[in-house]
């Protein structure tokens, strides 16, 4: 499993409206990639978007990051969107869950 973090904060007077199409578009293409398994998306109440998105394998995210229509999203956004983003790959070292149903499951590594 590979994790990526990506921490954005907008630009002022970004037209949001325009971000969320944008963005519907951008979940639209992943998540209709092989190996794509979950997107999330957070705000904090200083300002900064947490988006957490996982793929099943590296080679699955690299399709992504290469997909023609999604890197020309990557240069519209620091041309037009951001002010500043972080972007952080990892991988799974240890996975497990909980719920009260099943209790404590330990998960693939």
């Amino acid at each position: 499993m590979v994790v990526i973090v990506f921490r954005t904060r907008l630009r002022d007077g970004v037209d949001e409206q325009e971000m969320e199409r944008v963005g519907a578009r951008m979940y639209e293409l992943a998540s209709g990639m092989a190996g794509f398994v979950s997107y999330k998306d957070y705000a904090a109440a200083d300002g900064e978007f947490v988006s957490v998105v996982e793929f099943d394998s590296l080679e699955a995210l690299g399709a992504w990051r290469d997909h023609p229509e999604h890197r020309e999203i990557q240069a519209r956004g620091r041309s037009r969107y951001f002010s500043d983003y972080r972007v952080q790959v990892c991988t799974t070292v240890r996975e497990y869950s909980f719920t009260l149903a099943g209790g404590r499951v330990e998960g693939p590594p």
